[in-house]
């Protein structure tokens, strides 16, 4: 199976939309080369901004131009964007509802060696807890793309969470990608795993495990946590009886925190959340730490297994 980072595939898919859009334009703090926003700085020089260090006047420059009628893509590390910009995300770009797309990369614990202070576990609750904010999560390169070319067309201020690490290419180029859409992976009738980002791949192998168990499991590639698709969870909660979510990010306000929102009020039933557990992370290599904290496909097989018991 091949593999990408989407912080590759999302710099790779702004050269494609840049061809056909000349309203597009991007932004950089200083990190155009690990963003990846470097490729389309080559390609279009002249629509390329590096705002330096400078994260706050990077999403205020970014509200600007989309005020302007431009498309923008500010980009730079999710502890950053999500973090130091927040109030200029908040003020400038969703209380407007301006049309800022924030490609975040290097989110997670999976940034490695970097450590805690780079690997940002809060920024899709951070995120998400803004009006008028839409957050995406792509499980994949082709996703990734997929998710760039729509969020072009879609009018509003979007925050998309890229990584730096390679991850397995899971879908091919008939896959499509709907906003606020869930997407059911593999169908099954015993429990139903509900995952984003790096964690899709994660809960396939998982349900692969688990099959050969004897338990039927579903897994729902949910990339859009916000707007969460209510009906898919619904449907998924009522014919499967139990729910695990899996997610590169705190259990505490993530995707593990709104699906566990939505069965509250619409579909009670047993839930286990499968994340970092409130906790910084460390310095390590993305492997040895998916593994101390909790974020393997045997995590998700024991969460599963947990959940089923109580249903």
């Amino acid at each position: 199976m091949s593999k990408i980072a989407t912080r590759d595939a999302y710099g790779k898919a702004l050269v494609k939309l840049g061809e056909e859009n000349q309203n597009v334009v991007v932004l950089d703090a200083d990190l155009s080369k690990s963003t990846k926003t470097v490729d389309f700085s080559k390609a279009f020089p002249e629509r390329f901004f590096n705002m330096g260090i400078a994260e706050q006047n990077l999403m205020g420059a970014a509200a600007g131009l989309a005020a302007g009628g431009k498309i923008p893509f500010a980009s730079t590390f999710a502890m950053f964007a999500a973090g130091r910009a927040f109030e200029i995300i908040r003020n400038s770009a969703c209380y407007p509802k301006l049309n800022v797309k924030v490609c975040a990369t290097h989110a997670g614990i999976t940034v490695g060696e970097d450590g805690a202070s780079h690997q940002s576990v809060e920024d899709v609750a951070i995120m998400r807890s803004i009006p008028n904010m839409t957050v995406i999560v792509p499980a994949d390169g082709v996703e990734t793309e997929k998710v760039i070319f729509e969020i072009a067309k879609y009018y509003g201020p979007v925050y998309v969470r890229l990584g730096r690490s390679a991850v397995p290419t899971l879908f091919d180029e008939s896959y499509e990608f709907q906003i606020g859409k869930g997407v059911t992976l593999k169908e099954g009738q015993d429990v139903t795993i509900v995952a984003c980002g790096i964690m899709v791949a994660e809960a396939m192998t998982a349900s692969e495990m688990l099959k050969e168990e004897g338990i039927s499991a579903r897994v729902i590639n949910m990339s859009t946590i916000k707007p969460i698709d209510k009906e898919i969870l619904i449907k998924a909660a009522k014919e499967t009886g139990a729910i695990v979510t899996a997610e590169e990010h705190n259990i505490i306000g993530g995707l593990g925190s709104a699906v566990a929102e939505v069965l509250m009020e619409e579909a009670l039933v047993p839930l286990k959340r499968v994340g970092v557990n409130d906790t910084f992370g460390e310095s390590g290599t993305p492997a040895d730490l998916v593994k101390k904290y909790g974020l393997t496909a045997n995590d998700i097989v024991n969460a599963a297994k947990e959940v089923i018991k109580k249903k």
